[in-house]
């Protein structure tokens, strides 16, 4: 499978300042800054791919029960995550991270190929569908969230056995696609989402994700309690 994993050597430490909302100078756009949910699995994501590439950047701690109106202003949706790049500004996850990835290509986390890639942003988009279009309801009503929990339960399930042959999911390197399932796969448990013994392949799969120091420096206070 195609993916690439550039080793980095000596390189200088990247400045990964992390501050809350209020103490934020808003406008000032100097450095790449990721406005960030401390328990949003979507931020979690930009905040894995901006550790796993090492490069210079801030992340902007939004509380998620009194956003600030700034937040409205740059994303007309008024949620985050939000990227701001000097005068770009963009929303959505998986748009950022191929963003992220297209301009520090180092370590690679799209695969080159253009066949590949086509393939990893339709497994993206099946991950949209079939597993995190459900977690507003776990989020917003976990008592009467039986049905997704069991439709979430189900569809990881099936992805199980692909991990008795490999690695990742796009083969034997980290790609997008790990970054996308990962935060997910942290919340099992505060979900309430048990999965079967058959499952076991998916859960050392997880297991090698967790262990990553760049899913490790990513984590927020609030995430790493998530997980018994």
């Amino acid at each position: 499978m195609h993916s690439l994993a550039v080793a980095e050597q000596d390189a200088p430490r990247a400045t990964r300042r992390v501050v809350r909302d209020s103490e934020y100078p808003w406008g000032n756009t100097t450095m790449m800054n990721l406005y960030s949910g401390t328990t949003d699995p979507f931020s979690h994501r930009c905040r894995i791919v901006l550790f796993e590439k090492g490069m210079d950047f801030q992340v902007i701690d939004v509380d998620l029960f009194n956003k600030p109106e700034d937040i409205a202003v740059i994303n007309p949706y008024n949620r985050v995550p939000v990227l701001v790049d000097r005068d770009l500004v963009l929303y959505e996850s998986n748009i950022i991270n191929e963003y992220i990835d297209e301009r520090f290509p180092h370590p690679q986390l799209m695969p080159p190929d253009p066949i590949m890639r086509a393939r990893a942003r339709q497994l993206l988009h099946t991950f949209e569908l079939e597993l995190f279009s459900h977690i507003d309801v776990l989020e917003k009503n976990p008592k009467g969230a039986d049905k997704e929990r069991a439709h979430v339960r189900d569809q990881l399930t099936q992805l199980a056995p692909m991990f008795t042959k490999q690695k990742f999911l796009l083969g034997d390197e980290f790609s997008m696609l790990d970054v996308a399932i990962a935060p997910l796969l942290w919340r099992l448990d505060h979900y309430g989402i048990e999965l079967p013994r058959s499952a076991a392949p998916l859960m050392k799969y997880a297991e090698r994700i967790f262990s990553r120091q760049g899913f490790i420096d990513a984590m927020t206070p609030s995430e790493k309690v998530m997980r018994r």
